[in-house]
């Protein structure tokens, strides 16, 4: 297993799918992961510290997690099979291991800081040199715009609360 870090999200410009970037500690190999829109709308909530006044999905799980007493050890995306990414759920110092998609585990660790893993044969199958990547991530500038208009949006906005 190698261990990766969210590098941040981009978006393939030909079909307007947000894709998460993994990039290895040593920042030679780069994964990226095409994902659903809420899944990185989510990520993206979580690396900006945007706070919401109910728990979200992501938040809820981690909120029953919590109150269960078993904690997000780690996220380990496991294999690839015919383009298509699993990951699993490392949880409590048992380590049990639930199945579950990268994007969401993804979710869940970045709000608690736990580690990202990737196999070897996986970087093998879908990694890419560092530096080759025709995706561009969102600058800072554009991730900031995101963050505002999260951070603009009102629970009066929508006819059900959140």
């Amino acid at each position: 297993m190698v261990e990766m870090q969210v590098f941040g999200l981009a978006m393939d410009e030909q079909n307007k799918a947000p894709i998460l970037i993994l990039k290895d500690v040593a920042e030679e190999k780069v994964l990226p992961i095409w994902i659903g829109a809420m899944e990185a709308m989510s990520i993206s909530l979580a690396l900006n510290n945007v706070d919401f006044p109910r728990p979200m999905t992501h938040d809820l799980l981690l909120n029953v997690l919590t109150e269960l007493g078993v904690g997000v050890e780690s996220v380990e995306i496991v294999r690839m099979e015919e383009g298509t990414f699993y990951a699993e759920l490392v949880l409590g110092e048992r380590e049990r291991r639930v199945d579950c998609r990268p994007s969401d585990a993804i979710a869940l660790a970045v709000r608690v800081e736990a580690p990202v893993f990737v196999a070897e044969e996986v970087l093998e199958q879908a990694g890419i040199q560092s530096g080759e990547s025709r995706y561009a991530v969102f600058e800072t500038e554009e991730a900031q715009q995101w963050t505002e208009e999260l951070e603009n949006i009102s629970e009066d906005d929508f006819k059900y609360k959140m």
